[in-house]
């Protein structure tokens, strides 16, 4: 798998998924392309622009974004597919969403490393299953066991759906827009 780069402040190399590859190796490559693409959507950007909120009321932006794909990593891979008793990174018990909700002194470097760290994490996680291999802890909400190959899916999905608004807030911020 390809390692983003630790310069955070320059765009990772984007590889697109490979168009006659197997399953598990097209779901992998889709799934490091969308974590690529948000580090692309803030890379150049300062603190202060990647706290700045999408369009009121919202308060969406780039960092909390990168905050909350760290805990979407965390939950599906530590806690659904290993069962690990991971805790919350940012998620407290008196704002759940703290992910999303920044404040100055939060910080893309810190936000960067600990994404990093989780999806590190998550890659270790998932070579040692296959597809079928259902996680060792149900879901929280469901209760319903889930193989690798629904959270990969449901991975790509989750990024896919926060590159496009990541997409909406990065024009907002600097006029930036593209794939």
């Amino acid at each position: 798998m390809p390692l983003m780069t630790t310069d955070h402040t320059a765009a990772p190399e984007r590889v697109h998924p490979a168009t006659t590859t197997g399953e598990r190796q097209a779901l992998e490559q889709w799934l490091e392309f969308h974590r690529a693409t948000l580090a692309t959507k803030c890379a150049g950007l300062t603190d202060e622009q990647l706290r700045t909120a999408s369009v009121p009321p919202s308060d969406l932006n780039l960092l909390g974004l990168v905050r909350h794909m760290a805990e979407v990593e965390r939950g599906w891979f530590r806690k659904v597919l290993a069962g690990e008793e991971a805790k919350w990174i940012y998620a407290t018990d008196e704002d759940y969403d703290r992910d999303i909700h920044t404040i100055e002194g939060d910080t893309y470097e810190e936000a960067f490393a600990t994404w990093q760290a989780e999806i590190a994490h998550a890659r270790t996680l998932a070579e040692g299953h296959s597809l079928d291999d259902l996680g060792a802890s149900a879901h929280h909400r469901t209760g319903d066991l889930i193989n690798l190959r629904w959270i990969y899916l449901h991975m790509i999905e989750e990024y896919a759906r926060h590159n496009g608004h990541a997409d909406l807030i990065r024009e907002r911020i600097d006029g930036a827009t593209g794939s």
